[in-house]
């Protein structure tokens, strides 16, 4: 409410960093955002409307392929849609909300190609004549701070693209402001990737520690007495999985060659 109140004459950085950051800290965040942001997005109050799209791009900035993924969905995308759609809230949605969300799918199209479903969405749109020809999304429009970064974030780790950005971010030419853009998207891109494998990496381990220990706990049995016919098929599984996910954990532990305390657990 905060982030998107309409008395507001001016977004409130502090409180979408910290959206951003509830949606990141919570397993459930990133299914239930952008509900909450599609229905402040339909607000019949301009302000309030464009505060939540901005909160909106701010969170596909920061928030992940989980937060895409939603996003992605045909029940997000509709709701966007029901905004420009005269059958909907089309009539009475000011111009300046229906522009904006027409800039914000459109601009998806190009930063996920790979989602057929917005691309879809977007055809439809041009297909009924809502959407008349493809906004032109100002090049030098600067993406809105990132929220707090993690240690070893790419912005604190390369010295140069970061010096490099903040020179760029300082000059009043409208090249550098592009410059600029185009940087800090292919950073946010990286910081991404590296955070995905962070999590691939964690999520990898935890379940082969989870594997071993109960083939442990199986093999301790054996010791003892006899394993049951169930308890023989359980370990054989755990074994195969655990064979699978070899390769995966030499790749990973590959990748971690920057991080030697990571690289240790990958290797156990």
């Amino acid at each position: 409410d905060k982030a998107t109140d309409p008395s507001s004459p001016e977004e409130n950085w502090e409180c979408i960093q910290r959206f951003c950051d509830q949606v990141n800290a919570d397993m459930e965040g990133p299914s239930l955002a952008p509900r909450l942001l599609a229905h402040k997005i339909q607000s019949p109050q301009e302000a309030e409307a464009l505060h939540a799209l901005t909160v909106l791009e701010t969170c596909v900035n920061n928030c992940g392929e989980k937060f895409h993924s939603e996003i992605a969905k045909f029940r997000f995308l509709n709701e966007l849609i029901k905004v420009l759609s005269p059958k909907y809230y089309g009539t009475w949605s000011s111009e300046k909300v229906k522009s904006r969300v027409t800039e914000v799918i459109f601009s998806w199209t190009v930063w996920f190609p790979q989602e057929v479903k917005i691309r879809d969405a977007y055809q439809m749109l041009k297909k009924q004549g809502i959407v008349k020809e493809d906004p032109k999304v100002p090049q030098d429009k600067i993406l809105p701070p990132p929220s707090p970064r993690p240690q070893n974030s790419i912005f604190d780790t390369d010295e140069e693209k970061s010096k490099l950005l903040a020179r760029l971010l300082k000059s009043n030419h409208a090249e550098d402001l592009q410059a600029a853009n185009r940087l800090i998207k292919s950073m946010m891109k990286e910081e991404q990737e590296k955070s995905a494998r962070v999590s691939r990496r964690v999520s990898t381990i935890s379940e082969v520690s989870e594997n071993v220990k109960c083939m442990d706990e199986l093999l301790e049995n054996y010791k003892r007495q006899e394993l049951s016919k169930s308890d023989q098929e359980t370990l054989q599984t755990l074994f195969q999985r655990c064979e699978k996910l070899r390769p995966l954990l030499f790749r990973l532990a590959s990748e971690t060659v920057d991080d030697d305390e990571a690289l240790g657990k990958s290797q156990q």
